[in-house]
Parts: structure tokens; C-alpha cells; sequence
């Protein structure tokens, strides 16, 4: 059942469960006789993170790191590291999980920050994709869909820590965080 501050569903709970399917199988192929470390980026990805491992075929090693680039609907532009890592990723092959990648500002900046530390490989998949707001261009190697410019929460995405239960991913209506932003 739509929640009545959605303007309408973009993915279902079924089309997302069959794409997070279908990329844990892709990433099993790809890292098979690996233990590559996975490094969930908080908060939102955690749904999808606790999904797509369920369909991964090797050992699964779980990281956790935090970024903040946002105030309520806009990107700031400059991206803060709210909480680093527990483990090392030098030698390692590593995989970042993020929900959405919009401006590639986020992205970028952990991408450089991790290259930093010495990985094997680094690979980064996303469940939603938005390509038409790429202000950094950002190499996405494992991608759920490419979907519109428009404002989504849901399946672990939020509006003011809002709405992340969603089991589908919705269109917020824009009067909602308008009324609720001033």
C-alpha cells in the first residue's frame, strides 16, 4: 500500500527483490575464491547491504563508513566523513554498497579517500543511479537501476531520516519537504 505522503512508486518491492537477486549474482561470479570486504555507506544502504548479501556466494567481510553531503534535499557540495572504517583494506579487494549516487560528489571523494589506503581492488556498486545529475563523473561497476531526477525515499533511502521502511522506492511529493523545510 502506497504511504499517502508518496506521489508514486518507482520501484516495486518485487522489482527490487529480483534486481538485488541478479546482482548477487554477478558480484558471486566476479568474486569467486575471493573475501573481498564489502563497506556498506551509511545509513542508507543498509537495506539494500542486508538483501544483496543473502545472495552472495563467498565470504562476506562487512565494513561500515559514513559520509554526509546533504541538508534535507540538496547536496551541499562538500562531503564530511562522519565515521571511518574498523578495518584495514590494504591488500584487500574492496566493494563499496551505496543506495544512490547522484552528483558523484560522495562517491568521488570516498573513492580517492579509500584509494588512499593501499586496497587490492576497489569496485563500487549502487542500487539507484542517477544519471542526468552527474557533476563528477564516477566509475559504477554493479548498478540496480537508472532512474529520473526525482526525489526518492524508501528501501533505506530517507527524507530527514524518514520513510527508510518503505519496502518499495517512492517519489516523495515535493509539497511534503517544501511544508516541512520552512
Amino acid at each position: 500500500m502506497k504511504h499517502s505522503d508518496i506521489s508514486e512508486i518507482l520501484l516495486t518491492k518485487t522489482e527490487i527483490k529480483n534486481r538485488v537477486a541478479r546482482l548477487g549474482e554477478k558480484i558471486s561470479q566476479d568474486y569467486k575464491d575471493k573475501k573481498p570486504i564489502l563497506i556498506s555507506v551509511l545509513k542508507g544502504s543498509v537495506v539494500f547491504l542486508s538483501d544483496l548479501i543473502r545472495h552472495l556466494n563467498f565470504p562476506v567481510i562487512l565494513d561500515f563508513i559514513s559520509l554526509s553531503s546533504y541538508t534535507s534535499t540538496q547536496s551541499s557540495g562538500v562531503v564530511r566523513l562522519i565515521m571511518d572504517l574498523r578495518e584495514s583494506i590494504v591488500g584487500k579487494d574492496v566493494l563499496i554498497i551505496e543506495d544512490i549516487v547522484d552528483t558523484g560528489l560522495t562517491l568521488s571523494y570516498l573513492k580517492r579517500n579509500l584509494m588512499t589506503r593501499n586496497p587490492k581492488s576497489l569496485k563500487i556498486c549502487v542500487l539507484l543511479d542517477k544519471k542526468e545529475c552527474r557533476k563528477k563523473p564516477i566509475k559504477i561497476d554493479y548498478t540496480g537501476f537508472v532512474i529520473p531526477n526525482k526525489f526518492c525515499v524508501g528501501y533505506g533511502l530517507d527524507w530527514n531520516q524518514l520513510y527508510r521502511n518503505l519496502p518499495y522506492i517512492g517519489i516523495l511529493k515535493p509539497s511534503v519537504y517544501r511544508r516541512r523545510e520552512r
